[in-house]
């Protein structure tokens, strides 16, 4: 595929995700139908359509229309290229633009220019204060990759060193002493001997981060409550080189833990129901996704005012329904991948009037300027 048959594929992709189809159906609609793309040509084009995701707004302001066509023109001007180089109408690319598209798109403004929901944008402001217009711009970007070193089995230097003998740059990350950051052949990194053998796993650094600081001491009980796919829970194995129950109200969401479990060397036992007490109880529960938005942002346009609160009723039910499972003393550890207060700080501040005798004892919310995605974290002791 040519460059210009690349946006025209994003066009026909974008305006079927604005007619309701969700993004991955879109893509995989259009892959299947079209044989003729190859790996590098189904990249672009999904990268074309994650990059106007994240820009959902400001790219249609840009390009004068709310369509695919101009929400990839508003792309293109965004990021210095001349649309008429891809506008021409010949093979598979768009067809040319017109007069009137020539002439159209306009700066965008306020909440538009920062790429959110208009209803949202009191809530972000009040909860980030001058963090608000950065990390929602940060947000208009793509991810780093970021990958967690088995320190079970290896240094971080002796994966760099295995990455790189495939073809994979990486650096150390401060925020987590267990990070790298892929600089370098990250399409690579699913494929590597160091990620088929358990050494390294994809986890974003503040995840990591949240997983190093809780307070896990050898021969410590720990519970990642709402595990999902495992990450923290084999993250906090490898840390405290203990083993670690790992329940889900979904259980279909662990379907994968226990292989990834076996490949990491890491103790994970999958409980339906917990039992007793335990030192450490991680809630890493359900939320709106706000700080994760660069890697999965069709969540930014779906997510409503109702669903947020529902939302908060759910993360107050958990954090409820877990405090008995911590031992006098323990830890209750309640992490978020949103950057909101409602979900955030209202949250335990909601708890802690609710349960005199839990105390706060951690409490840090991580920005994208950290280096990761937007994670809140807090830590409380349970009554002695």
């Amino acid at each position: 595929m040519t460059p210009a048959a690349r946006i025209q594929a994003a066009i026909e992709i974008l305006d079927r995700i604005a007619s309701g189809a969700a993004a991955e159906q879109a893509l995989l609609g259009w892959s299947r139908g079209a044989r003729y793309a190859g790996s590098k040509d189904r990249a672009a084009v999904r990268d074309h359509v994650f990059d106007v995701l994240r820009r959902w707004r400001s790219t249609a302001a840009q390009g004068g229309a709310d369509t695919g066509r101009g929400r990839m023109l508003g792309l293109l001007r965004q990021s210095g290229i001349d649309p008429d180089s891809l506008f021409t109408g010949e093979g598979h690319a768009p067809e040319p633009l017109s007069d009137a598209e020539h002439a159209a798109g306009r700066t965008p403004e306020g909440a538009e220019a920062l790429d959110l929901p208009d209803w949202l944008a009191d809530v972000w402001t009040q909860s980030l204060g001058d963090a608000a217009e950065p990390s929602a711009l940060a947000l208009r970007q793509r991810a780093p990759v970021y990958l967690r070193v088995n320190t079970a089995k290896l240094s971080v230097p002796e994966a760099q060193a295995l990455l790189a003998a495939e073809g994979i740059e990486s650096v150390a990350h401060p925020l987590a002493q267990t990070a790298l950051e892929v600089t370098g052949g990250a399409r690579g990194v699913a494929r590597s001997k160091a990620y088929l053998d358990g050494l390294v796993e994809l986890q974003d650094v503040a995840s990591q981060a949240i997983a190093l600081a809780l307070p896990l001491e050898p021969g410590s009980r720990v519970l990642d409550y709402c595990a999902g796919g495992g990450g923290k829970a084999l993250a906090m194995a490898a840390h405290s080189g203990g083993a670690v129950d790992a329940h889900d109200a979904d259980p279909a969401r662990m379907k994968d833990l226990p292989a990834r479990a076996q490949r990491a060397g890491a103790q994970i036992r999958v409980v339906a129901k917990p039992q007793g007490r335990y030192d450490v109880v991680l809630c890493d529960v359900p939320c709106s996704g706000a700080g994760a938005w660069r890697r999965a942002p069709e969540g930014k346009w779906r997510l409503t005012a109702e669903r947020l609160r529902e939302l908060t009723d759910i993360q107050s039910d958990i954090l409820q329904r877990a405090a008995p499972l911590v031992a006098a003393g323990g830890t209750l550890a309640y992490a978020t991948c949103s950057m909101l207060d409602p979900e955030n700080t209202d949250r335990i501040a909601q708890f802690t009037a609710d349960m005199p005798g839990w105390e706060v004892t951690f409490q840090r919310q991580f920005l994208p300027s950290d280096g990761g995605d937007g994670f809140f974290l807090t830590c409380l002791t349970a009554p002695a």
